[in-house]
């Protein structure tokens, strides 16, 4: 028998969205980041090293954020990350997006119960 994962795929651009929010609320590294998202998420959602620097990468270098050396609060040496203005307009846009798109399932998923 099959165990079913507790834990579900992302659909795309929510990993982007979630950095995106988390970020523009405090600059931050990545192991911080995942952590963040961890907790705020009650253990619900944990972001893989495998998928969350690619993801930081890309958006490096789409200009939604940019980077600088930074102590982590053990004067390690870590990268901070921030969201620059594109990336504050394309959290925005995919903001509305997604809460259309949520509302849409939301009414799916209540008529199907009623």
């Amino acid at each position: 028998m099959v165990k079913k994962s507790e834990y579900r795929d992302l659909f795309p651009g929510a990993l982007e969205l979630m950095i995106l929010q988390t970020l523009n609320r405090k600059p931050m590294h990545g192991y911080a980041l995942a952590q963040h998202i961890k907790d705020i998420s009650d253990d619900l959602l944990q972001i893989e090293e495998g998928s969350l620097y690619p993801a930081l990468q890309r958006m490096l270098k789409t200009g939604w954020l940019e980077s600088e050396t930074g102590l982590s609060p053990r004067n390690r040496p870590v990268r901070i990350f921030k969201v620059t203005v594109a990336g504050r307009k394309h959290l925005e846009e995919e903001r509305s997006s997604f809460e259309k798109m949520f509302a849409g399932i939301t009414r799916v998923l209540t008529v199907a119960q009623s």
